[in-house]
């Protein structure tokens, strides 16, 4: 056997094989004859057909076995003594197929293109520079941290005498039926709340549930704007029939120490609360602003150092990017037989920007972990899998048990030491602490000519910090991409607060 290998790329190789007509006849006439012992042929007896009868009978099925013992084991040879590690299975090709003989009178020639890990440059982690910029914490966000706290605690007041006004909440039952759609599956929904004149709310119901009082029937109709945020009612008209089973007031409770001892979180007053509340609200900005300076140093990280990233790992990516793209618009509503082949196709090449980018970031963190000569012990991933349990509300063994049946139990420790990577590249940074700059509201700003002053009182509701709760489905946890291990950091459930579930409603 003769072989040549040839640099293609740093991610991908070529072996040139020939197969010497010996070995190609010999492994011809050990198949034939295998063949001829069992040979069913008609005119003689089992296994006493002339060979080149039985050849002739199972050409096919000779060749294609011939071809695969004098092709795999060389394969395997060739690649074994070329020292490559292939990333996928080698893609093979055989040289004038049409015309090719496995009689021994030819040699067989073959390309094997395969696709390895390229040679991954030094990273220069250490000394990269970024400015942290901590969002202040102002007295009206702390204030509107407690209004959802006491909102959470709101009862809710029949009210008597009068009809709904704003502000009231009204409960229906609530039909809707899809104009120019008689296909279409009706919306129902039963002991619907809604708040009206709630910014959340789709002004048509508070425009129609206004003026209604318990156990009246209304109808109207509401046509959907075409960006509105459930897709299944995006740009759709839609008549509504409501029962109003009751109309209520919301009445707070009153934020005194009483209440915040009500609590059972050993607030000790109101005070005390404020203290501890602005207290996770700075500590959450901080971690945020650390999070986005981490993000920050691993792209500067990706920018300066270029190299081939293999197209199998891109693709790979590209695939579990699309996959949590389609189950993310499966679980908004829509129906993905009904997406066209257009936007699917528009969407994956966006995919495969970010899988290559993705890829690059893992490339260079695992070579930054390999310099830092970082390892994780069995007692953090422990401790790692601990965490998640209380994360999603659930035991040890059963997130052992989700890893297990997902095959990515090593996940959690490649994960660790990612994050130990991003935490090395951190601590290594040159990082300065600067003004807090809105970004967003900057961009607005420059678009609108709205002034800062414009925009203070806003700005205090922004970016409050949630506890995470789990969803009714619970989700298995996942290998993390490049950057999520410092998007975590600041993502952390908060001792403090949590946060009411919020239903999917069509208002």
């Amino acid at each position: 056997m003769k072989t040549e290998l040839i640099d293609v790329s740093p991610t991908r190789k070529e072996i040139k094989i020939e197969i010497e007509p010996e070995a190609v006849r010999t492994a011809f006439d050990n198949v034939s004859r295998k063949y001829a012992k069992g040979a069913q042929v008609a005119g003689f007896r089992k296994g006493n057909a002339p060979l080149e009868v039985v050849r002739l009978r199972y050409r096919e099925e000779i060749q294609q076995e011939t071809l695969q013992e004098i092709v795999t084991s060389r394969v395997t040879e060739a690649i074994r003594q070329s020292g490559l590690t292939p990333l996928v299975e080698p893609e093979i090709h055989l040289e004038d197929q049409q015309n090719l003989k496995l009689n021994g009178s030819m040699a067989v020639g073959l390309h094997v293109h395969i696709q390895v890990m390229p040679e991954i440059p030094t990273p220069e982690y250490k000394g990269l520079e970024a400015v942290r910029r901590v969002k202040p914490t102002g007295d009206g966000e702390v204030d509107r941290f407690i209004d959802e706290r006491r909102r959470e605690q709101a009862s809710l007041i029949p009210v008597e005498g009068r009809k709904s006004q704003e502000g009231d909440t009204v409960i229906v039952d609530l039909e809707g039926t899809f104009e120019n759609e008689p296909e279409a599956e009706p919306i129902r929904a039963e002991d619907l709340e809604i708040t009206l004149g709630d910014a959340s709310i789709e002004k048509s119901f508070t425009d129609n549930l206004a003026g209604v009082e318990a156990d009246e029937e209304k109808k109207f109709t509401v046509t959907y704007e075409p960006n509105f945020s459930s897709p299944a009612l995006a740009g759709k008209t839609v008549n509504y029939r409501a029962k109003i089973k009751s109309v209520g007031a919301v009445e707070l409770p009153e934020a005194d120490d009483e209440w915040a001892k009500s609590l059972g979180e050993d607030f000790e007053s109101i005070d005390d609360l404020r203290s501890k509340l602005r207290a996770d609200l700075e500590k959450h900005s901080t971690g945020s602003a650390d999070a986005k300076v981490q993000n920050e140093l691993i792209a500067k990280l990706i920018e300066r150092h270029a190299f081939e990233v293999p197209d199998a790992l891109i693709e790979s990516q590209s695939r579990n990017l699309l996959n949590n793209f389609a189950q993310d618009l499966q679980q908004r509503g829509v129906d993905l037989q009904k997406v066209e082949k257009e936007f699917i196709e528009m969407a994956y090449t966006q995919m495969r920007v970010q899988a290559e980018r993705d890829v690059r970031g893992a490339m260079l963190l695992e070579k930054v972990a390999e310099m830092e000569n970082i390892e994780v012990s069995g007692d953090e991933v422990a401790a790692e899998i601990e965490r998640m349990a209380q994360y999603y509300r659930t035991t040890p063994e059963e997130i052992r048990k989700s890893l297990t049946e997902q095959g990515s139990e090593a996940n959690i420790a490649s994960n660790l030491r990612t994050r130990k990577a991003v935490d090395a590249i951190f601590k290594n940074a040159k990082i300065t602490d600067g003004e807090w700059i809105d970004e967003s509201r900057q961009n607005a700003n420059e678009i609108t000519g709205e002034s800062s002053a414009e925009s203070e009182e806003e700005e205090a509701s922004e970016n409050v910090p949630k506890e995470k709760k789990p969803k009714a489905e619970k989700k298995k946890p996942a290998a993390k991409s490049a950057t999520a291990a410092s998007e975590e950091k600041s993502s952390e459930p908060k001792p403090a607060k949590k946060a009411a579930a919020k239903k999917d409603k069509t208002a």
